[in-house]
């Protein structure tokens, strides 16, 4: 059972999870983290050091940030031409720049709001 990040993290970002993650398996968008489930070993490190909250186990994140997080993986993204699949470490890989379209279709947020 892997790990979901959830909508709190849609334009926060704030990496602590990634620092704490000892496998590298939490990869940058545009404007969310992403946590490859074929990379967690279910440590649950991000869990804790999220400051947001936004990080759940799969089965009780919100269904449609765990699907949608999956599809980041699994899916072409928009623009690409294959799957992200399993690079085999988010910091040799590098940011991936681009959110599903889930993320992509959601209202920038403003601060103080």
């Amino acid at each position: 059972m892997a790990y979901v990040i959830g909508p709190a993290c849609v334009d926060i970002m704030d990496r602590s999870c990634v620092e704490e993650c000892p496998v590298d398996c939490i990869y940058e968008g545009e404007r969310k983290l992403y946590i490859n489930p074929a990379e967690c070993i279910d440590c649950g490190a991000c869990e804790t050091a999220c400051p947001e909250q936004a990080i759940a186990v799969d089965r009780l994140a919100d269904p449609e940030h765990r699907t949608d997080n999956r599809r980041f993986f699994d899916e072409p993204l928009p623009g690409r031409d294959a799957p992200l699949g399993t690079p085999g470490g988010a910091n040799a890989f590098g940011p991936v720049g681009i959110d599903t379209a889930l993320i992509g279709s959601t209202a920038p947020s403003r601060p103080g709001s």
